[in-house]
């Protein structure tokens, strides 16, 4: 494979960390590599390879020789920052929510829509953590026999809100053992020993904006606008995981058997599912996995058509690092993404 240019932008961030360490364990050919943030860094340098790399603000004329550029700094960044990558002629990946709704951004997960890929205009989206795991857990079965109906409670982990967040819970979780007060900064209440059936702002609807990104985002993966969704999203005292109680309905009936034998075929699927041994998905055990897991698969008696199932993945590596490298891969594999040099050479 050829060599590329790379620009992670928001290198200093939980999820551009997590970056860097998927991009090396999975040998991505990088010629040059440009650790960026969005705002003033002085002096921080991160390993990349087993040498250190200075973190750079990002400068008119940073994407000038960049190929591939992946943004882990938010919407704000992302919106402000990905036009001059694309002038400059680089392929973004966006991490953030800024593109991702944009009918003319595609919004992939490699295992799902990887198609998408190739009608791109230089930025593409990658999905939220919730959406992503959802997304690969039921589009074997959609595809099978087309769903008609999604109804979601997600238990989310801290870290999807950053480093604060997950330093929040460990310090918070002390002053409760010591019994000391709490007073809580990264989220509206306590988080330690406590759940909290809020995450990202609330809309007019009643409904989160993180439960409406997911409605959104799932169709749109899934190419079926038509689908009923409906989510409750929960943040949970764990650190890293997020896990997802989902109830599907079908057009036709399925039984647990048939999902299960779809679902052990399916790229990216890893079913444990053995309650007699209360063997099934946990955040802990799928933590550093590539895998979304798939477990507790039973009948919906609510519904003759109807399945529900736990499904559980790291938030931080398949929800959004890992994903959005293997867009690269795919894309790079197919010939939909190139570096500026064999294109320079091809059109010699």
């Amino acid at each position: 494979m050829e060599g590329f240019n790379v620009a992670i932008v928001g290198a200093t961030g939980i999820d551009g960390q997590e970056f860097i360490k998927v991009l090396e364990e999975r040998s991505f050919p990088v010629d040059s590599i440009q650790l960026l943030a969005a705002e003033h860094a002085p002096g921080v340098k991160l390993f990349f390879n087993h040498r250190r790399v200075e973190v750079r603000e990002v400068k008119p004329g940073a994407f000038r020789d960049v190929d591939i550029a992946f943004f882990f700094a938010g919407a704000d960044a992302s919106s402000r920052l990905s036009p001059l990558a694309v002038e400059a002629g680089a392929v973004i990946i966006d991490n953030s929510p800024a593109f991702r709704m944009d009918p003319a951004v595609p919004l992939v997960v490699p295992e799902v829509n990887p198609e998408d890929i190739e009608w791109h205009r230089g930025i593409i989206a990658s999905p939220s953590c919730c959406a992503i795991q959802i997304a690969i857990a039921v589009c074997p079965l959609h595809r099978i026999n087309p769903v008609k109906r999604i109804l979601v409670s997600t238990y989310e982990s801290v870290s999807s809100s950053g480093a604060a967040a997950v330093k929040e819970l460990t310090n918070q979780s002390r002053l409760v053992l010591e019994g000391r007060r709490i007073c809580p900064h990264v989220y509206s209440h306590q988080i330690a020993f406590n759940v909290l059936p809020e995450t990202e702002v609330f809309l007019d609807n009643g409904y989160t904006r993180e439960e409406q990104k997911i409605v959104e985002e799932t169709r749109k993966i899934l190419h079926a606008g038509e689908v009923a969704i409906s989510a409750t999203c929960v943040r949970v005292p764990v650190y890293f995981g997020h896990s997802e109680a989902v109830n599907l309905e079908f057009s036709s009936p399925v039984t647990p058997e048939e999902a299960r034998r779809i679902l052990a075929q399916a790229p990216g699927v890893r079913v444990l599912d053995d309650p007699s041994v209360s063997f099934y998905p946990q955040p802990w055990a799928a933590s550093g996995s590539d895998h979304v897991f798939v477990g507790r698969i039973r009948r919906d008696v609510s519904h003759p058509s109807g399945l529900v199932m736990w499904i559980v993945a790291d938030n931080l590596r398949k929800g959004s690092a890992l994903n959005a490298l293997q867009i690269a891969e795919e894309g790079i594999d197919r010939g939909w993404i190139s570096s500026k040099k064999s294109l320079s050479t091809s059109s010699e």
